[in-house]
């Protein structure tokens, strides 16, 4: 039993760090962090400015999915940090294995609360963008460690070597 819970865990550790060392974890690092420095340009400069010229309700609405964009885009950023780290050695695979690094559980999608043509459309497609990117991550990570850590058992290739090298003891 020990063993084939050691296999897993290596195994699992494998996929987390090969992922981390992917032209894939690259592309999507690039993306999302370009995307928060984007976001963070349009919110601070022509956003505000945008925003001082909307009704009271859609003002409201703006500053409702301003900040549920920028709640999700530092959720991804950090996710996607955790996964540098483990690039870089910084950070064991296991250890991103905590729940504390997993994305919120909660559906990534709200309704807009003011009519979609009162708010800037900037906005409307930062929104669009961090909530594709958003899934995308999102899907990774239950991909690789929350349905691998509920699946039943080790990687049943490892585990049938494990039980090779135990029977004829190597």
């Amino acid at each position: 039993m020990t063993i084939e819970v050691t296999a897993s865990a290596d195994w699992r550790a494998g996929v987390i760090q090969d992922f981390a060392r992917s032209e894939l974890f690259e592309r999507t690092f690039h993306e999302g962090m370009q995307l928060v420095e984007e976001t963070a340009g349009y919110l601070d400069g022509p956003g505000r400015q945008a925003s001082k010229a909307l009704s009271r309700n859609a003002a409201l609405a703006y500053a409702s999915e301003s900040m549920r964009l920028t709640t999700r885009l530092m959720q991804v950023a950090s996710w996607l940090l955790v996964q540098r780290a483990v690039r870089e050695g910084d950070m064991a695979p296991n250890a991103a294995c905590e729940d504390r690094y997993r994305l919120n559980a909660e559906d990534a999608r709200a309704e807009i609360e003011a009519e979609v043509a009162d708010l800037p459309p900037e906005l409307l497609e930062l929104v669009d963008r961090a909530e594709r990117l958003y899934d995308r991550v999102r899907h990774l990570d239950r991909r690789m460690y929350v349905e691998h850590a509920v699946e039943a058992g080790p990687h049943p290739v490892l585990s049938q070597l494990d039980r090779l090298k135990q029977a004829f003891g190597t």
